[in-house]
């Protein structure tokens, strides 16, 4: 009965979404598709200038890689790509797809990652992984807002190679882990069930300690991937 009614809610979410997840006003016509109203569509900008190859996050007066991910390991991604501050009205945005169901708005997270993949010719030839989730994710919460996004986005670019080829055995909620206790966590729970794509854009909804993204990428490597960039709609 709640697998029915998370499905029934899913899709009430998808087709009927009577206010804005940001403001709280009504919405009509096209609005209605990204659960946005206009001024806050307008207003949800992705992070402009130069940023870090290796965080994504904006730099200052840095080049190509910012002063923290000098001083740290390198990571097993050759690029990461994230699009807006896990803060503020956008921490809300992320709350109202993830926590709310408003599943409207991945058509909306969906043309930004478009925008963002479309524009950088080193993500021309790159194939979606979409992170895999927590078993037990979806029979607690009803879905997976990643693997949805990644429907979504390939639903708008039917061309785009989608490679569901990573899978991720049981381990603890990563949520109130530090870094290195995240990597314990995940250290070889998440793996290759399938050929991994020569050039892999992973994606995922949030970075925060980069522990999910290393872990991915460095599947994705070893399972013979030649280029592995990461694309986060947030970053905290």
């Amino acid at each position: 009965m709640k697998k029915i009614y998370s499905y029934f809610l899913e899709v009430k979410n998808f087709l009927f979404p009577d206010f804005c997840a940001l403001c709280g006003c009504g919405l009509s016509g096209d609005e209605i598709r990204y659960a946005l109203c206009v001024n806050c569509r307008d207003s949800i900008v992705p992070v402009q200038g130069d940023k870090c190859r290796m965080c994504g996050r904006p730099l200052v007066s840095e080049k190509e890689t910012c002063l923290s991910c000098r001083s740290g390991p390198k990571p097993s991604w050759d690029r990461l790509y994230v699009l807006f501050p896990y803060s503020g009205k956008y921490r809300k945005l992320l709350s109202s797809y993830k926590f709310e169901g408003k599943t409207s708005l991945a058509d909306f997270f969906a043309e930004k990652v478009l925008e963002a993949k479309n524009s950088d010719p080193e993500l021309k030839e790159a194939c979606l992984v979409p992170v895999p989730p927590r078993p037990g994710k979806i029979k607690s919460g009803g879905w997976d807002q990643v693997d949805f996004l990644v429907k979504r986005i390939k639903k708008m670019e039917k061309d785009l190679s989608v490679f569901g080829c990573l899978k991720r055995r049981k381990s603890k909620v990563q949520k109130r882990l530090n870094r290195i206790d995240r990597m314990d966590n995940l250290k070889g729970r998440i793996f290759l069930n399938a050929a991994a794509p020569k050039i892999a854009l992973v994606i995922d909804d949030v970075i925060t300690t980069g522990s999910t993204m290393e872990v991915c990428s460095a599947a994705l490597k070893e399972g013979g991937a030649e280029k592995v960039y990461g694309l986060c709609l947030f970053y905290g």
